[in-house]
């Protein structure tokens, strides 16, 4: 009778006796790739974030170097490229992928990444692949098997051209299958760049590269030259404190463990340090940041304030976030409040019409981030807007309530959808009841910086400027 499928016959070995009962030892599992398996894993099964939980897997299975850096582009790659995998595994396999079990679909989805995305060969990908799927769930080896080897008689474009319906006709479906983002998202992507469908695929396609690790050199503690120098990396284009990291961890940047430095993408830097530069008439001391976790802006501000005699007010209404921002502004001019940022007026840490400048880094979407949170795209719904654009309408209304008369307020989201971009600061101007001008946020960025638009706002694109897609508005109470 012939073996189940998923195993395999016994094999001659030695008589009755020591090891006579043991099965068949097979080598063992690659490593990088039963590594970034867990960490996909992970993320499906716990609603993992892969930048935090990759670390750890990483280092439990003592991988480093080249290993790690497989591991990570499995990972990442296979997260960035979901929607578009299970477009071609569903017809690969001939069953919708929701009705494959989930361990052997998340095996399936790093197998077809392989085959279409990296230069693996075709046999080691399924192979390493099938065998995963052996540790997984056994009888689904010649299930694995079958279905890698019809995702493997395509190219990425030639599923493409199968899957994808027509550009003339659907161009936001094609683009949603051909760059493996949801739908919503490349409709509020194109609405944002005027509905320049070149644009948006150009966007989507740098939404799916690594991006560069940018670091931040904190003013009067070390200069971004110095630092470029010690990491072998270059000074930022645009951003005065950014630094591009070439590889390796940035935790182990001398300047990063010792708070000269932080880990900062070059488009958050230039945000909190257009406030900061922005001409003001009175007082300059008091700053507010009015969502402080995890303290990226917030010690960038400290920094700069520290040379100005200024001190900044830190809000963060989570406590264990409030304690990351306390750790990240350590010996810098800054006090933590681990309170609600609305409760400006209400909390007597937040008096109104006290500060003199205020930042409002407001809770969003992060669509401007996907690129270095893949798993963001396929988390948010359309569903999450309203609660959050009402939250960002009344921070921003708090903040302006926080500012004195003649100070200023940034509002500021790591999104480029409209709704939480012109409508919230438009609609919580609006309805703030004080007098608020629009100071045109172009001249406060560096000079030469193209595609910053028409003003008064500035939205920064990844594949524009290399940084996030931050969005950028600046008031001014009357």
């Amino acid at each position: 009778m012939s073996a189940p499928e998923g195993t395999r016959p016994p094999r001659s070995g030695p008589p009755a006796g020591r090891g006579a009962d043991r099965r068949p030892v097979r080598p063992p599992l690659d490593r990088p790739r039963r590594a970034a398996y867990e960490a996909v894993a992970a993320v499906h099964r716990d609603d993992a974030f892969a930048n935090l939980v990759l670390p750890i897997i990483l280092r439990e299975e003592g991988l480093f170097g080249r290993d790690a850096a497989f591991a990570t582009e499995l990972t990442y790659g296979t997260l960035r490229h979901l929607g578009t995998l299970d477009a071609i595994l569903t017809d690969a396999a001939g069953r919708d992928v929701a009705r494959i079990d989930p361990p052997v679909r998340d095996a399936l989805r790093l197998g077809a990444y392989q085959l279409l995305h990296t230069r693996v060969p075709a046999h080691a990908a399924v192979s390493s692949t099938v065998d995963l799927v052996r540790s997984v769930a056994p009888g689904a080896t010649g299930f694995a098997n079958a279905v890698l080897r019809e995702v493997s008689t395509l190219d990425s474009d030639g599923w493409v051209a199968k899957l994808a319906p027509p550009m003339e006709t659907d161009p936001v479906g094609h683009l949603a299958v051909a760059y493996s983002h949801p739908q919503w998202i490349v409709r509020a992507f194109s609405e944002a760049l005027d509905g320049d469908l070149g644009e948006t695929a150009r966007l989507l396609i740098e939404d799916n590269e690594r991006p560069p690790v940018h670091l931040c050199a904190r003013p009067g503690l070390i200069d971004p030259v110095e630092l470029a120098d010690q990491v072998g990396g270059a000074p930022g284009a645009f951003s005065p404190y950014a630094v591009y990291l070439p590889g390796g961890s940035p935790g182990d940047v001398p300047a990063v463990v010792d708070g000269r430095a932080h880990v900062q993408d070059e488009g958050s830097q230039l945000v909190a340090a257009a406030l900061a530069d922005a001409p003001l008439d009175g007082p300059d001391g008091r700053w507010l940041d009015l969502c402080a976790g995890p303290g990226g802006k917030a010690g960038l501000l400290g920094a700069l304030a520290a040379q100005r005699g200024a001190r900044v007010t830190a809000v963060e209404v989570a406590e264990h976030r409030a304690r990351l921002v306390s750790q990240a502004t350590r010996g810098l001019p800054v006090a933590v409040l681990a309170t609600d940022g609305r409760e400006v007026g209400a909390d007597p840490k937040l008096p109104e019409g006290h500060f003199d400048r205020v930042l409002v880094d407001a809770p969003c979407t992060g669509l401007g981030s996907l690129r270095r949170r893949p798993e963001s795209r396929w988390r948010r719904q359309p569903s999450d807007l309203p609660p959050l654009t009402r939250l960002q309408r009344e921070l921003l209304g708090a903040a302006l309530r926080a500012v004195r008369p003649g100070g200023l307020v940034a509002y500021v989201t790591c999104s480029p959808h409209t709704v939480e971009t012109h409508v919230t600061v438009t609609e919580a101007a609006r309805r703030s009841g004080v007098s608020v001008d629009f100071v045109d946020a172009r001249p406060l960025l560096p000079a030469g910086m193209p595609g910053l638009g028409d003003g008064p706002t500035v939205q920064l694109w990844p594949h524009r400027h290399g940084t996030d897609a931050m969005f950028l508005a600046v008031l001014r109470k009357g």
